[in-house]
């Protein structure tokens, strides 16, 4: 186990070297920050100045160099547009994610999986049938066309939940939440749920296909001939059989939920990581781009350990595998 785990270390210690090096060579060949950040009244004196005390008048390889000299301390440069360490900037709006990527990925497991399990159990039922439909609609919908009409149908027309900011949070762990206060959640509810939709129908169609393929087997009618009661049949044997492959895809759909959360994080204004690495985006802001792009390459390579780990103890036969 001990050298299973170094190996996965040695490949996400790769994996985010290769990223830092791609999108260096790509923010390079995209633009130049100076023409954003630098008015055209200014001489080149002035100019000159500026473009050295923010090292891009060095070669892109000393650049890199550089970069990778302070990242191994920790500091992953300073923000060219606000002029503070770019991951203090980061961890500063990681925590709104955060909160909004969970809170999502929640609503799909509590809504989709006792939507997908009746609709595995119950394939002939009318209602089974217009969920799967549900479902291919989930999928085609693009996000920012569903924020919309959340906030014209629940903002405008009903004026039950608001329709942008975070609202009221409270502090844990020396970190500000909104799912602690009425307020907050209430801020939190349609984004959650904009950004659940693709989640959900995903777990649904998963938790569908599991079913109906755990439920043919000899051991689930071995469970029914013993006399056990159909609830205990269906979550001992049937749910958590279909619980494995959709381990390893929340696991995932977590990770790409908080590096893809851009999109409902400008729709509903909520203050998060996203909205930040779109303005940066915008400004050509390089070194919030790079420590963005690590932190999220770290924590999908955490998050795969931890699937991995959860895989194993969910599915006995890989364990028996590895020790062989």
């Amino acid at each position: 186990m001990t050298a299973w785990i170094l190996r996965r270390v040695l490949q996400a210690v790769l994996v985010v070297w290769l990223m830092t090096l791609i999108v260096f060579v790509g923010l390079h060949a995209i633009g130049n920050p100076i023409d954003i950040l630098i008015g055209q009244d200014v001489d080149q004196i002035d100019r000159a100045r500026i473009i050295a005390q923010l090292g891009l008048d060095q070669p892109l390889w000393r650049q890199y160099l550089s970069f990778i000299a302070g990242a191994l301390h920790g500091e992953l440069g300073n923000s060219y547009v606000y002029n503070v360490p770019a991951i203090q900037l980061i961890l500063q709006r990681l925590p709104a994610t955060l909160e909004l990527a969970f809170a999502a990925l929640v609503l799909a497991v509590v809504i989709g999986i006792p939507l997908g399990l009746f609709a595995g159990l119950y394939p002939r039922n009318p209602i089974s049938k217009l969920l799967m439909t549900g479902s291919i609609v989930g999928f085609s919908l693009p996000t920012f066309w569903v924020g919309l009409m959340l906030i014209m149908f629940f903002s405008v027309h009903l004026g039950v939940l608001p329709a942008s900011g975070r609202g009221e949070t409270a502090r844990l762990f020396g970190v500000e939440w909104s799912f602690l206060t009425l307020d907050g959640l209430r801020h939190l509810i349609l984004p959650a749920l904009n950004l659940a939709l693709f989640k959900i129908s995903l777990v649904l169609r998963l938790t569908r296909a599991g079913v109906s393929e755990v439920l043919p087997q000899d051991y689930v009618k071995f469970a029914r001939a013993k006399g056990l009661s159909p609830l205990r049949v269906v979550l001992v044997h049937v749910l958590r059989n279909t619980l494995i492959p959709l381990v390893t895809v929340l696991g995932l759909e977590f990770g790409s939920t908080i590096a893809f959360a851009v999109v409902t994080e400008s729709v509903f204004a909520w203050p998060g990581a996203g909205k930040l690495i779109l303005d940066s985006i915008n400004a050509l802001d390089r070194p919030v781009i790079v420590a963005y792009l690590i932190v999220v390459v770290c924590l999908f390579v955490s998050l795969n350990l931890i699937v991995d780990v959860l895989y194993k103890w969910l599915d006995p036969r890989v364990r028996v595998e590895a020790a062989a």
